[in-house]
């Protein structure tokens, strides 16, 4: 992945409604969310959130696909995966990395 790309990807999350939107499609999975459900979930305004999800578009980290009246909006998670790779690349200063496990959750 190119650094550019790197760059749009995060400019596109560093605005917390986007990075909010982001992160409901992410748990949203495969099924995805239509533009009326994220709006209610997050208390948004619907021409406020479709600014967002075409700054995502923009960003290459969602997609949307036209089914009937509806649009559904899902998170790329290849692309969301490459930028994470990006940016961990050379972590540990190029030796391997021991991954610690996180704490679990008590939610």
């Amino acid at each position: 992945m190119e650094s550019n790309a790197v760059v749009i990807a995060l400019a596109a999350l560093a605005q917390s409604s986007r990075l909010e939107v982001f992160r409901s499609l992410v748990v949203a999975g495969e099924a995805g969310l239509t533009p009326g459900v994220l709006s209610e979930n997050l208390g948004v305004a619907a021409n406020t959130l479709s600014f967002h999800l075409k700054e995502l578009v923009h960003a290459d980290l969602i997609t949307q696909e036209r089914v009937g009246r509806n649009l559904i909006y899902r998170a790329q998670f290849d692309r969301m995966n490459a930028v994470l790779a990006y940016l961990t690349q050379n972590c540990c200063q190029g030796q391997p990395c021991q991954i610690v496990p996180a704490a679990p959750c008590d939610c």
